[in-house]
């Protein structure tokens, strides 16, 4: 059994989430609102970011990518062919680009101020930085949703799956940071039938499921959040 402390829509943390839902690991979920900066939490990363995993007998886990890394090394193996991190150097290069690509500059650029200025600071104090949501970052941000969604319609038209012929955590990372900003309807898909026809094959995938249960009160989801054929 493994322990997630996480939110419910911190993209990484849905990204985590998939990653275990595809290796078919329980899971016990914890949230955790990072910007309260928790005792206990900040010994567990004293980065006081999430996501971070707790599995008995190992030290925590912080991070999406030391995450990934972990289950590959733990559990990749007995995915066989549908491990989500390839055997071969220049694949595992390939989905490692992309999932910094998705987990760090996608986020940073988009997804996280989207969920930072609409979602967050709903719940945060004046003293941790809540209050209205800035539009200049919001603009900013979902202008950026747009490059990005261009550059993974390239991926699905030239390849099968983002990073190659098959799933892999690239795939995971970049449908986390979509669906976390899909819930607010910041994802323009009519710019994108490619990007639009791979998210849903992605968003049709079990380990998917439980992250279109999430809901926020007095924030309605979008449309396209829970249809699958949008």
């Amino acid at each position: 059994m493994y322990t997630l402390f996480h939110h419910p829509f911190c993209p990484q943390s849905r990204f985590v989430r998939l990653a275990l839902g595809e290796h078919g690991l329980d899971l016990r979920l914890v949230e955790e609102r990072s910007w309260e900066r928790r005792t206990a939490f900040l010994a567990l990363n004293p980065a006081g970011t999430t996501p971070v995993l707790v599995a008995e007998g190992q030290p925590p886990i912080p991070g999406a990518g030391v995450i990934a890394e972990f289950l590959d090394e733990s559990h990749g193996a007995a995915l066989g062919d549908r491990r989500l991190l390839p055997h071969g150097t220049a694949e595992r290069i390939e989905v490692r680009r992309l999932l910094a690509w998705f987990n760090e500059k996608f986020f940073e650029e988009a997804s996280g101020p989207l969920v930072t200025e609409r979602i967050y600071k709903r719940f945060m104090s004046e003293e941790d930085g809540g209050g209205p949501p800035a539009m200049d970052v919001i603009r900013a941000a979902t202008a950026n949703v747009r490059y990005h969604l261009a550059y993974i319609g390239w991926l699905a038209r030239t390849r099968n799956f983002l990073a190659g012929d098959r799933m892999t955590y690239a795939d995971l990372a970049a449908a986390a940071h979509l669906s976390a900003i899909d819930y607010l309807g910041d994802v323009p898909w009519i710019e994108d039938e490619a990007a639009k026809a791979w998210y849903a094959r992605i968003k049709s995938r079990p380990s998917f499921r439980p992250l279109l249960s999430e809901w926020l009160a007095g924030v309605p989801a979008s449309r396209t959040y829970v249809d699958l054929d949008f």
